[in-house]
């Protein structure tokens, strides 16, 4: 019996995923943040009594996404600087920023989408709907600095990886 000696496996190329994971997180944050949330906001939801339930369903579904993406952003980082495929000058600091984004993201899902949620949440049905809870403008500025060094963090990934993978196709 003879085998096939030109078979080979192919690997997976983690700059890629990380670029399209990286991509679409960014474009989802996006999304989130310029169209959904203003959208939220101008149709009165803050004010309606289940905007908190609703809010917490919607972050939650999304905080999951954004882990699935921080986790594979952190794995195809450590990937590609093992194989030795990273420009050196950027490996370090790719790492930390990929961790840093994997722990910003555990803080909004498992620590700031519950508290907000908690704090906004109306357990007396007979009461009328009152506006926005003390506390809650402090959370909301915790979450916007967050947000605006993950826009940024994942930006400067997305662009390390790009140049990154234009100088090892030119090579």
């Amino acid at each position: 019996m003879e085998t096939n000696p030109t078979v080979t496996i192919k690997q997976p190329m983690w700059q890629t995923i990380v670029l399209f994971s990286l991509g679409f997180w960014l474009s989802a944050c996006l999304l989130l943040d310029l169209v959904i949330l203003p959208s939220m906001y101008a149709a009165g939801m803050m004010k309606s009594a289940g905007f908190a339930s609703a809010g917490y369903l919607l972050f939650g579904m999304f905080n999951r996404i954004e882990l699935l993406c921080a986790a594979l952003v952190l794995t195809g980082i450590l990937t590609v600087v093992k194989r030795h495929q990273f420009n050196e000058k950027w490996t370090i600091p790719a790492i930390l920023l990929s961790v840093i984004l994997l722990l910003v993201v555990l803080i909004d899902t498992y620590s700031l989408t519950p508290q907000m949620s908690a704090l906004a949440m109306q357990l007396n049905v007979f009461e009328p709907v009152q506006g926005i809870p003390s506390g809650m403008n402090q959370m909301q500025q915790g979450y916007w600095m967050l947000e605006l060094f993950k826009l940024g963090s994942s930006g400067i990934l997305l662009s390390w990886m790009y140049r990154n993978q234009q100088q090892r196709l030119a090579s």
